[in-house]
């Protein structure tokens, strides 16, 4: 589309959109993964000022995901591994769709408690980090991933 037919607000816009197009879909990518990596760090390591192994064990168990140890891990695992993966765009569905469930689960168990907005410990974040996996799910990794490089998707 042209700058004489375009539909932008601004029409000399559009060729900086289009420029910088590209880039949009493995912006989102890293940043869901970078947002998530030093979640599971937290909860696996201690890292960043978190409780590590088995205070996150513990914390599972007194919110009623027994065991606490087995669902701590999980969570870690999925946050630590599943941020890496969608970073690197490999394997991305299979990391996109572990967070998707990890998301939901939160929203509805853990997150709902707290209402609507994250300053109220409510599922605001949960549901956008959930959205964005889902993305993910659906689309894949996209032009600038791994996954595309070597030719396969799940």
């Amino acid at each position: 589309m042209t700058e004489a037919t375009s539909n932008h607000y601004i029409p000399a816009l559009g060729n900086i959109y289009s420029a910088v197009d590209q880039y949009a879909e493995p912006i989102l990518r890293i940043v869901l993964g970078g947002v998530l990596i030093p979640h599971g760090m937290q909860k696996l390591f201690g890292a960043f000022g978190g409780m590590g192994f088995a205070g996150n064990a513990a914390l599972f168990d007194r919110i009623g995901f027994a065991p606490g140890i087995f669902w701590g891990t999980l969570v870690g695992c999925t946050e630590l591994i599943g941020g890496l993966l969608l970073v690197l765009g490999l394997f991305t569905r299979f990391a996109a769709a572990a967070v998707l469930i990890f998301m939901i689960v939160a929203v509805k168990f853990t997150s709902a408690r707290g209402g609507f907005f994250w300053s109220t410990q409510g599922f605001e974040y949960p549901l956008l980090l959930g959205v964005c996996a889902l993305f993910f799910l659906i689309r894949g990794g996209g032009p600038w991933s791994v996954d595309r490089a070597i030719g396969r998707e799940l």
